[in-house]
């Protein structure tokens, strides 16, 4: 069964690839950089480079200056701060970085991150009561607070200094806060629009340590800035390049106990951690905690330093994964069977009462990719109030749609790819409506799901274990700079074996006497619409697979077709 109705494959100018191969680069990198618009060896040096000069200075993070003095004051004063964060992996990597140095200073710093299901997203007042009550005088926002223009009035009016921290977009009117420190805002002068909420609140550390050098600081703190950033899927390119390249190197010391547990957990305490490893096996694990109500396992994780401690800690969130897995299935489920009667013609909105709020996100993604429609998933509770995540796709803006229903909403904020919203359940209809409207608008000629490929690989013995390993030193891929996917066409299904209880496949093919171990995942064998024997195309990314100290080469398999002719 094709995932994709329409494959795009882009190719590569061969003679441009042959001088950039003689120049010295890997033939299979030189083919993909090329086939990316990157045709000098100048250029490729670029995305290799962890140089701190290609780091901007903090400082040009506008109000960045008011900050740090306001927090050197509660240093030299010994106040209390507390350090005001988010339930994902990106909020809670950034609470946790902010706590590490601030204790390290000797500042009494604790972190609260509101619950996601009794308090949602963001500051409240009723979290602000009761800081102040605990002798809190200066509360510092990461990853949220950017409109929280209500509450940062409520915090001055019974007396607490606020410095809001944020990635998100910026609504008209900014929060009158001690400081409003936003990459996004359109009077920020900082080059980089694009850093994670753990990124700003990494910069706002080095703004502190002037003195101190960068690479120290990301010694210290750059396991936690990469899984942030990688977990929330900000652009891997410029500054996040450097940032997610010297946090991983971090990362693979393993010297945090809680990280180095969870690694064994997931089954990579032996192998060199990369970028997908993150996103598929650490991430879900962290993310489970704020999913399930439970932040406060993510955040003793990764700030315990006990060897034992760790041990526990990493044990529970592996088991709540698992039950957040079993959440997500069951209203996937749920949500397929009120879709089932009639095929969207626009963007999906599910509301129920009896959902769980904490994996409405996931649910929206897998329902996006779908039907190839903007999704949004709400959870309604006892008092009437629905919490939605919002999921597009396409180039759909989600961020400027809900600001479009913004009259129809209690509260909403994100990015153009995902959002949250709070909304009063009698006014879901409408507000279905309105984003109907608001997408045939923006939409006239709907998308349908394409995959798109960087080139067909014409000669197999171009995905050998020596030019993968090469490709693989141009991590990080992600999002702005994605991991290639080549596609191999007219090879020869030889073998096909269900794994994982049925969910995936294991394949063989052979091209040109070349035979290719293979992978595909969430896809049965009886759902392959292919059999052995049969002529195919497939469109995979490249990789190497360690398995028991040997290392040979995998191709995952996005998707898989009869043969096609070219037309």
């Amino acid at each position: 069964m094709m995932k994709f109705e329409k494959w795009e494959i882009k190719g590569y100018d061969r003679a441009v690839a042959a001088r950039m191969t003689r120049s010295g680069l890997n033939p299979l990198v030189a083919v993909t950089l090329v086939s990316r618009g990157i045709t000098t060896t100048e250029e490729a040096e670029v995305f290799q480079c962890d140089d701190f000069s290609l780091i901007a200075d903090p400082f040009l993070l506008k109000d960045m200056d008011r900050a740090v003095d306001r927090i050197q004051k509660a240093i030299d004063n010994s106040e209390h701060v507390a350090i005001y964060g988010d339930y994902d992996v990106d909020g809670m990597t950034s609470s946790c970085l902010l706590a590490s140095y601030f204790r390290a200073k000797g500042v009494e710093a604790e972190i609260y991150i509101p619950g996601r299901m009794d308090e949602g997203y963001g500051l409240n007042a009723a979290a602000l009561d009761a800081l102040a009550a605990r002798g809190v005088t200066l509360v510092i926002t990461v990853d949220c607070g950017i409109t929280a223009c209500r509450e940062a009035d409520y915090a001055r009016s019974i007396g607490l200094d606020l410095i809001i921290t944020d990635h998100h977009a910026c609504q008209s009117e900014m929060p009158q806060a001690v400081a409003v420190v936003d990459p996004k805002r359109q009077d920020c002068p900082s080059p980089n629009k694009s850093l994670a909420g753990v990124g700003v609140a990494f910069m706002l550390v080095c703004a502190l340590e002037k003195s101190r050098s960068m690479e120290h600081l990301l010694e210290a703190y750059g396991d936690l800035v990469a899984i942030g950033t990688i977990a929330d899927v900000m652009p891997v390119v410029g500054e996040n390049r450097v940032l997610i390249r010297r946090g991983m190197m971090a990362l693979n010391k393993k010297t945090r106990p809680g990280l180095r547990r969870l690694m064994r957990e997931a089954g990579l305490e032996s192998r060199t951690v990369s970028v997908s490893m993150i996103g598929y096996n650490l991430a879900p694990r962290l993310n489970a905690a704020g999913r399930m109500g439970r932040t406060s396992l993510t955040v003793d994780l990764l700030l315990t330093e006990n060897e034992d401690e760790a041990d526990r800690l990493a044990s529970e969130l592996t088991g709540l994964n698992s039950e957040r897995r079993q959440l997500e299935a069951d209203i996937f489920e749920q949500a397929q069977a009120a879709l089932a009667a009639t095929r969207p013609v626009g963007p999906v909105v599910l509301a129920n009462r009896g959902w769980y709020q904490g994996v409405m996100g996931i649910v929206a993604a897998r329902i996006a990719e779908q039907f190839f429609y903007p999704t949004i998933m709400i959870s309604v509770d006892d008092d009437g109030m629905g919490r939605g995540s919002c999921r597009s796709i396409g180039r759909f803006c989600m961020y400027a749609a809900l600001e479009s229903c913004s009259d129809l909403l209690e509260n909403y904020g994100g990015h153009e790819m995902a959002a949250g919203l709070t909304i009063a359940e009698e006014n879901i209809d409408a507000f279905r409506e309105r984003l109907l409207a608001i997408y045939s608008q923006m939409v006239t000629k709907p998308g349908v799901p394409a995959l798109f490929i960087d080139f067909e690989v014409v000669k197999p013995e171009l995905l050998s274990l020596e030019n993968i390993t090469a490709l693989e030193r141009f991590e990080p891929f992600g999002n702005g700079f994605l991991m290639p996917i080549l596609c191999l066409r007219a090879a020869t299904l030889t073998s096909v074996t269900p794994v994982g209880g049925g969910k995936h496949t294991k394949m063989r093919v052979l091209k040109n006497g070349k035979v290719f171990d293979c992978i595909l995942f969430g896809t049965s064998a009886d759902d392959l619409g292919v059999s052995r024997g049969a002529l195919v195309d497939l469109a995979f990314e490249a990789q190497v697979n360690e398995y028991r100290a040997m290392r040979s080469v995998q191709l995952h398999v996005l998707d898989i077709r009869p043969h096609m002719e070219l037309g």
